[in-house]
């Protein structure tokens, strides 16, 4: 017979590393063809000239130049706009 009382399960104590998300390079900074210029979940923010989105959202540089960020608004899947960032490589 046991001496010790039964302890129970454990919920919600995984812990996983954060993903690294977020502008990877600011306005008016010279960047290279490729580089990473934005880490995103979804299209918060848009692939403008000089740009290219990868599989997971990400946003690269296609060409060598200065990145630059515009406002702009979007029409979504139901009619209504919402604004967007629009990331471009000049």
């Amino acid at each position: 017979m046991s001496h010790v009382k039964a302890g129970g399960t454990s919920k919600n104590v995984h812990d996983s590393p954060g993903q690294r998300l977020g502008l990877k390079r600011s306005g008016g900074q010279k960047v290279r063809k490729g580089e990473v210029l934005v880490r995103q979940v979804g299209m918060s923010k848009l692939a403008g000239k000089g740009t290219y989105l990868a599989r997971n959202y990400t946003i690269h540089a296609a060409k060598d130049g200065v990145v630059n960020f515009i406002s702009r608004r979007k029409k979504t899947y139901t009619g209504k706009t919402v604004p967007r960032t629009e990331v471009t490589v000049e």
